[in-house]
């Protein structure tokens, strides 16, 4: 069975390198909604895959921390990334380009990461994430998997190389959230496979 929960931010980005102008020479923002796939074939005591409620903490912080941020490529132009964290408090470094199709495998590899340090409490059982979908605009998203996550051929994602505000770090309910995530024991470091 597959459950799915819906988030929203909103997040301002350059996409360097893209087909269209406006899109890769101008900063620019948009309405996006991230649905998070969970799947189990098994149902917990409540007789669901995974409550709705437990959603709400850190999965929600972290999808949160791109919200009325920018989010900017630490490939991008020195200058630009110098100028963007100097006018704007809330600001996210990636090491892959801000795409729909990098933000769902950013959010892949991080929802998975805290799912694993997540302790379950009402019998889940192999509670697994699925898939992310990032949708960017109402008629176009980008769906990422186990696979395309993790996948060297889309650019890694190593979570060491992304670095968010301090305000927006002070908006986590638990201040240490990200480094719990980065320190899992089930995290691996992309450079090392």
């Amino acid at each position: 069975m597959i459950i799915r929960k819906l988030f929203k931010f909103e997040n301002a980005h350059v996409v360097r390198g893209c087909s269209t102008v406006k899109c890769r020479s101008s900063i620019h923002g948009h309405s996006y909604k991230v649905e998070l796939l969970f799947e189990s074939n098994f149902l917990d005591n409540g007789q669901m895959v995974y409550d709705f409620g437990l959603m709400k903490q850190n999965m929600k912080d972290i999808i949160d921390s791109f919200d009325h941020a920018i989010a900017i490529w630490d490939g991008d132009d020195r200058d630009y990334i110098d100028d963007m964290k100097k006018h704007s408090s809330r600001w996210v470094i990636l090491p892959v380009s801000p795409s729909a199709e990098q933000f769902s495998r950013i959010f892949f590899v991080l929802i998975d990461k805290l799912l694993s340090l997540t302790t379950t409490i009402n019998g889940e059982k192999e509670v697994k994430l699925h898939s992310v979908i990032v949708h960017e605009t109402d008629s176009g998203y980008a769906q990422a998997f186990r696979d395309d996550a993790f996948s060297k051929n889309m650019g890694i994602i190593n979570l060491d190389e992304i670095i968010f505000s301090d305000e927006i770090q002070k908006g986590w309910q638990d201040s240490k959230l990200f480094d719990k995530i980065k320190n899992s024991k089930n995290f691996v470091n992309p450079k090392s496979v």
